[in-house]
């Protein structure tokens, strides 16, 4: 077996900079019209291009700017995993604003202590999620995001890379659940994992078992298949573990990311062939 050891520097960061625009312009830019963003189901599967995303994106930062919100301002995000998701995230990011994405399973008591030192100007909310109470501000839902689709693109807040970007709560099974912050620069950073852990090429179909809150789901799920020009899938909320053998084969899955857990529920199961799976991440 080959070991690969390559002991230079990582580029630094180009500045100004702006992590949305790092994982979908060049995307964007060579493959307009191939799959970004597949949110997938045994019924199927919600399919979005790269140029239908980069639209929803920039348009969800107009919307975001409009009511009033300015850089830097924290945007607390109920969402599942559903478009709307990665909208707003990237969305937010795109126009200077901090989105912070929580788990749509906390219950009130958990959202309210969660949002409490977060102090957001704005909530985007799905259909059925948990809110703080008392609200301490203004909340749009997800079809609102999803309607500013047609609005005219935001401009790219660029900017130090150093800046903060967005932050995930930790899990809290070690104590109290903190806000990680992480700036621009960290998309930036990824790059190292492509080639490195993860092996994912413009070629590929990433499937990750996970939901979008997670840091695991956002990194490998979600932003770096953008980066590379891949396709990037999720399940719908509600999907099970057993149901992503078949999910991997109906959708022609060649890279999947889960925590190890999934993979213990899975094998419980005879697996199905799965001829274009390369690895397991």
């Amino acid at each position: 077996m080959l070991s690969e050891i390559d002991n230079g520097p990582w580029p630094p960061c180009p500045a100004p900079f702006n992590l949305a625009r790092h994982v979908l312009e060049r995307s964007v830019e060579r493959f307009p019209d191939r799959m970004a963003l597949q949110i997938v189901s045994p019924k199927g599967a919600e399919r979005w291009s790269y140029a239908r995303l980069m639209a929803a994106v920039r348009g969800c930062g107009t919307g975001l700017m409009a009511l009033g919100l300015r850089p830097g301002d924290r945007v607390l995000m109920r969402l599942g995993n559903e478009v709307a998701f990665p909208v707003a995230f990237l969305g937010a990011i795109a126009a200077g604003l901090v989105p912070v994405p929580t788990s749509a399973g906390l219950t009130v008591a958990e959202i309210t202590r969660k949002a409490a030192p977060v102090g957001p100007a704005l909530i985007v909310a799905g259909d059925g999620v948990a809110l703080p109470e008392p609200l301490p501000c203004p909340v749009v839902t997800a079809a609102e995001v999803m309607g500013w689709e047609a609005l005219p693109p935001c401009d790219w807040d660029m900017g130090d890379p150093e800046r903060l970007a967005y932050a995930v709560f930790t899990s809290g099974t070690s104590g109290r659940a903190q806000a990680v912050g992480h700036a621009h620069r960290a998309i930036w950073a990824r790059g190292m994992m492509h080639r490195g852990w993860e092996g994912i090429t413009e070629a590929d179909r990433v499937l990750h078992a996970g939901a979008f809150n997670w840091t695991y789901t956002l990194g490998t799920g979600l932003m770096d298949p953008g980066t590379v020009g891949a396709v990037a899938m999720v399940p719908a909320a509600g999907v099970g573990p057993e149901a992503l053998p078949l999910l991997m084969k109906r959708f022609d899955v060649t890279v999947f990311a889960a925590a190890p857990g999934v993979y213990r529920q899975m094998l419980r199961a005879p697996m199905p062939a799965l001829p274009k799976l390369r690895h397991g991440l």
